[in-house]
């Protein structure tokens, strides 16, 4: 470390830096002793961060990945992007796509960092994606500005050049990203805390540490004899009725659980640890403030996409792009997840959505059917518009002939005149009602 390393470490102005060496995710200081220690296992046990990791993991696996070609948008075919192939099968000897976005998306989430090494073919193709946990990947910046990544195992340390490494990272120094784990760390200390605590009062039986008072001294056999008597009273694990005797008193010494509110606690630890991991905590069964599974779901799951969710996918996206595309392929595709399945609406707002967009002349009644899993139907190609829509100026009229001439006024010739009616009503002598009806073809 350096001199001027060190002194502004010593003002506490640490955080990202870039520089060559070995890449930290970690903070460098902290803020507070921890309540309790914190690992991956320690944290993945705690029942808020385990369903953030498995909600945003398996989100985002379970979006099927497309290629689009850039002149004409329309979808690439597996056998035409090699890439695409390997995605939509078998990803390495061991995993499918869902299994491999899984592993690649939890390591991102929790510890800000996903690396996979790259497998090539005899053509320089891309055969095979295996992921390698961030927990044993170290990453140096050599002095040319290259990186090479150390990979740790029980065998011994592995060296990659950077062409063999892909790598997606969170925010941080623009080599690494900074990992959620470690910078939500108080806050999972105290989670782990609580739940030590909830753990020892149950093991005890609910019933608080206590003091015996007598008001006499006693011997050391009269002391073991009495504590033997009232050990339930003390481990909690008998509740029967226990007497007290000779002037004794009992006196609870520690806070129950109402005291330190300790319910109250866990419950913003709930919300604690999902503001960490950028997930409404609605989603993970969070009920305390708030309805779930109503009406407002769906804008819920919208906000989190387009705030929580969608940058996962933008970084994976671009980084499969530049990473993992060959030159020629990036210049003819582009990378997208689709999100239209986790975003479909209810099915009257669907069709709802197709009739206007057909009536609009924007999609096909069989892309509409192809949406909804239907076989297409004869003359379902053809783009429709809504016949009633008509430019102002030629309101009234008809027989246009296109759409830069002006529609022509048509007169009816007499053989086609409509049956005109003209009534004349006159009350005769009697009082009766009589009409005179002219009828004029």
């Amino acid at each position: 470390m350096s001199l001027w390393t060190s002194f502004v470490g010593w003002l506490g102005y640490y955080g990202p830096r870039d520089m060559p060496g070995t890449q930290i995710p970690v903070p460098l200081d902290k803020t507070a002793d921890l309540a309790a220690p914190v690992t991956w296992d320690t944290a993945m046990q705690i029942s808020a961060f385990w369903s953030c990791a498995r909600l945003i993991s398996e989100t985002v696996a379970g979006l099927p990945v497309e290629f689009y070609r850039r002149d004409n948008g329309t979808e690439a075919e597996p056998m035409d992007v090699p890439l695409l192939a390997l995605l939509n099968g078998r990803v390495n000897r061991y995993q499918t796509r869902t299994e491999f976005f899984e592993t690649m998306v939890l390591n991102l989430c929790t510890h800000g960092n996903a690396y996979a090494r790259i497998t090539r073919g005899a053509g320089g193709e891309i055969i095979s994606l295996f992921p390698l946990m961030a927990t044993q990947m170290e990453t140096r910046v050599m002095d040319d500005g290259s990186r090479v990544f150390m990979y740790y195992t029980t065998k011994g340390v592995v060296a990659y050049a950077e062409d063999n490494i892909w790598h997606v990272r969170l925010f941080g120094n623009g080599i690494i990203g900074m990992s959620p784990l470690a910078y939500a760390r108080n806050a999972l200390g105290i989670a782990l805390a609580s739940e030590k605590r909830v753990s020892q009062v149950f093991l005890n039986g609910a019933k608080p540490a206590g003091l015996l008072m007598l008001d006499k001294v006693l011997t050391p056999l009269q002391r073991a004899a009495i504590r033997t008597s009232f050990k339930d009273l003390a481990e909690g694990n008998n509740d029967s009725l226990l007497v007290l005797e000779a002037g004794m008193k009992y006196e609870a010494i520690s806070m129950s659980p109402m005291d330190i509110e300790l319910l109250a606690s866990r419950r913003f630890q709930i919300e604690d640890v999902a503001r960490f991991m950028g997930v409404p905590s609605v989603l993970i069964n969070d009920t305390a403030s708030s309805t779930t599974w109503g009406s407002g779901i769906e804008q819920i799951i919208s906000g989190w996409f387009k705030l929580g969710l969608r940058p996962y996918l933008t970084r994976l996206e671009q980084s499969i792009t530049v990473n993992l595309l060959t030159p020629a392929e990036r210049s003819q595709y582009e990378v997208e997840f689709d999100f239209d399945d986790l975003l479909r609406a209810d099915p009257k707002a669907r069709f709802d959505g197709y009739q206007s967009a057909i009536n609009a002349g924007v999609i096909t009644p069989n892309e509409a059917r192809h949406e909804e899993g239907l076989e297409p139907m004869e003359g379902g190609d053809t783009l429709l518009v809504n016949g009633t829509m008509v430019p102002i100026e030629q309101a009234g009229r008809q027989g246009a002939t296109g759409p830069n001439q002006p529609a022509q006024l048509v007169v009816r010739t007499e053989q086609q005149r409509r049956l005109r009616v003209v009534r004349d009503v006159q009350r005769g002598a009697d009082g009766r009602v009589i009409r005179f009806i002219d009828r004029e073809e």
